[in-house]
């Protein structure tokens, strides 16, 4: 007789397989349901029933929990759960203090439109937003570095990638925040060099934060199954329309710089994603 299999080593049923996959799908359906509709509230002069921001607040949400629900497919959810409250705490937490004292980011004050905030300080969206950013820049580098996953340097390589492209993603972010939605503003400070008005500090600093963030919750994200899976392109679809959203509201805007970087690193995210994907 065999010994029975521990709770923590038992194979998952493929009735909760099926949850999970029924899951994932609606909250992907809503998702693009709602993407649509924020684009069409920023894309032309749609008047939306209830209180201005609402549709992005649902968007937020959204690509949070379909974030989750994509590598609940692939890891076991307490694991994802931890890694994204880790995120989430530590995003927070440096944003709180970044508004509070100036440091890392630099000098900035958040508007009303960002949302309610915790203790009068940090909107409610921003830890979100350092889950969405962190766990779908890693999704796009998990894509871009498939053939080389198996090489001893690959997790360096994953870390310090996912780091680079989560300050792309601000890069990209940042206008459509400050300018256009006027979610913070940046106040003046005495370094000459900014982009769309927000120090160059900035995104150094989300660099260096999503580096820290990772060293933390990497270990919960490790696929512990060497089986060979099937890519997943979830966070690349996720990655790309937001940029696609930040491009559009940059375009009507007239923010033409800004416009060309978001096509650019779009352009080349999803090239090299895609080509490392059908690897």
């Amino acid at each position: 007789m065999q010994p029975p299999t521990p709770p923590g080593n038992r194979p998952v049923t493929p009735v909760v397989e099926k949850m999970k996959s029924w899951f994932h799908w609606l909250f992907v359906a809503l998702l693009a349901t709602t993407f649509a509709l924020v684009l069409a509230a920023n894309g032309m002069t749609l008047n939306l029933p209830g209180r201005p921001g609402w549709p992005e607040a649902l968007l937020i949400l959204l690509v949070t929990v379909s974030t989750i629900t994509a590598l609940a497919r692939q890891l076991p959810l307490q694991n994802i759960l931890l890694a994204a409250f880790v995120i989430a705490l530590m995003g927070g937490a440096v944003h709180a203090l970044g508004v509070t004292m100036g440091i890392p980011f630099g000098p900035f004050i958040f508007g009303a439109e960002a949302g309610p905030q915790f203790f009068k300080t940090l909107p409610w969206a921003m830890p979100l937003i350092w889950v969405a950013a962190i766990l779908n820049s890693r999704g796009v580098v998990r894509l871009i570095l498939r053939p080389w996953r198996k090489t001893r340097s690959y997790g360096f390589w994953l870390i310090g990638l996912t780091a680079g492209l989560t300050m792309l993603f601000d890069l990209t972010f940042d206008p459509f925040a400050s300018r256009v939605k006027h979610y913070w503003l940046w106040m003046p400070t005495k370094f000459p060099l900014t982009w769309q008005d927000a120090p160059l500090v900035n995104f150094f600093s989300w660099a260096v934060v999503s580096l820290l963030m990772l060293v933390f919750v990497t270990p919960a994200l490790i696929n512990k199954n060497p089986a060979r899976r099937v890519p997943d392109f979830h966070p690349l679809a996720v990655w790309l329309g937001a940029i696609l959203l930040f491009g559009i509201a940059s375009a009507l805007h007239g923010m033409w710089v800004a416009v060309a970087l978001d096509g650019t690193i779009a352009v080349l995210a999803a090239t090299f994603a895609i080509r490392g994907g059908r690897w």
